[in-house]
């Protein structure tokens, strides 16, 4: 995804497949700690439904909105661990999983711990 995006100006966002199927709306966007970079998104899936966190890379932001290249079966299925709070490392690592993607951030050589803090929040 584009690094130089806002990472507000993602929230309230619609979210779609990699078919074209809507998800939802962008709720939250999770950064990594160290360097700032959003990594992470909540997308309210329904009106009673639950946030399903989706990655931000390797999703675009094409015409104002968020495409996300799963399946909106398989974003819908990912882990809830609610929203509104810090990802621990364990959380994120399920996360990768889930997606099928590699946890290591690029040209790194493990997994990098110290993601999750929420856009526009100071800890």
């Amino acid at each position: 995804m584009q690094t130089d995006i806002d990472p507000r100006s993602l929230i309230g966002r619609k979210a779609f497949d990699r078919k074209g199927v809507k998800i939802g709306t962008v709720d939250e966007v999770y950064l990594d700690d160290a360097t700032g970079v959003p990594e992470w998104a909540a997308v309210r899936t329904g009106l009673f439904t639950r946030d399903a966190f989706v990655p931000l890379e390797p999703s675009e932001f094409v015409d104002g909105t968020l495409v996300i290249p799963f399946d909106r079966a398989l974003i819908r299925d990912a882990p809830d661990f609610g929203v509104g709070r810090h990802l621990s490392p364990e959380q994120e690592l399920q996360l990768y999983r889930h997606y099928g993607l590699d946890s290591a951030p690029s040209g790194g050589t493990g997994p990098d711990r110290d993601f999750g803090r929420l856009a526009g929040h100071e800890e």
